[in-house]
């Protein structure tokens, strides 16, 4: 299997780069830079980005960039996906400078999702400086935060997860979105790092390509903050404040200009897996997390 360390960045599409300038800056505090090639480097440590904007037709995700250790690991990695017959795409020069690593392979999974395997991040070392005065993000070995994709194709995408991309079960959720309906699956899935989840898959189609993102902080004050800045904002709220009841991370969600949820929190479990037990839970959330906030009237 792919021996993946962290969810490195994910990149994501919109028809106006400035709508997403002002959602990082003035709600994420998190601030921005050109991107090589167009569109806009969202930063929230000391790697040049975290976030990647790029300007499309259409308001949606597109990608999630999955870090390596090595060049060993990344060739390793090529060789199994030719051994199991599933084709990849290598990034052009041009596309590795904007993703600023040293090589790239491009895959699809079962439910059309589309992941970047990479090495060899570029880092400037330039320092975080929030213009909202956030202190930090909490990332690095455990990568950006987590990515919920859709999987509408379960069965498969999870065995592709699992088999191939080489994520572990951290937990179940069988979620029935309304009384009579069949339960629909939510597996979450955690990398060789210690935070409690890096992808999840949801087991149904969602318009924008992704359910909602992750990132954490350091501290309730600034989950209040960003909340506050939300509403100055007349950003969307997606789900109330709460805590979940799997990975204790106490968030809110709000919309992103790209059309899918993004998760503020803190707090968030990091485990030892020689020691974890994989469950199934029977809510969401142990307190808050009220979803109907964000349905359409």
């Amino acid at each position: 299997m792919i021996d993946i360390r962290a969810l490195s960045y994910f990149v994501a599409q919109i028809r106006n780069l400035s709508q997403w300038q002002s959602y990082a800056e003035d709600v994420l505090g998190m601030p921005v830079s050109p991107a090589p090639g167009g569109g806009l480097y969202v930063k929230m440590d000391e790697r040049p980005f975290r976030m990647l904007i790029v300007e499309g037709d259409e308001d949606r995700f597109q990608a999630c960039g999955w870090e390596l250790a090595s060049r060993e690991a990344f060739d390793a990695a090529l060789v199994l996906l030719a051994s199991k017959g599933i084709s990849w795409e290598l990034g052009d020069a041009e596309l590795c400078r904007q993703r600023g690593v040293q090589a790239l392979a491009a895959l699809v999974d079962p439910s059309g999702n589309r992941h970047e395997l990479v090495w060899g991040h570029r880092s400037d070392c330039l320092p975080f400086v929030s213009p909202q005065g956030v202190p930090r993000f909490i990332t690095g070995d455990m990568g950006l935060g987590h990515a919920v994709l859709p999987a509408p194709q379960f069965d498969a995408t999870l065995a592709f997860a699992t088999e191939v991309l080489g994520f572990s079960v951290s937990d179940i959720f069988n979620f029935s979105p309304a009384e009579g309906v069949p339960p629909v699956r939510i597996y979450f899935l955690h990398c060789a790092n210690a935070r409690h989840h890096s992808l999840a898959l949801a087991e149904y189609p969602v318009p924008s390509g992704c359910v909602h993102v992750m990132v954490e902080v350091d501290s309730m004050t600034e989950v209040g903050r960003a909340h506050d800045r939300m509403q100055a904002s007349d950003v969307a709220l997606s789900a109330t404040l709460g805590q979940h009841l799997n990975d204790h991370m106490t968030s809110f969600y709000m919309k992103t200009p790209s059309g899918f949820d993004l998760e503020y929190g803190y707090g968030g479990l990091q485990l030892d897996w020689e020691q974890h037990s994989v469950f199934e839970f029977t809510r969401v959330s142990i307190w808050g997390h009220d979803f109907s906030v964000g349905r359409p009237q």
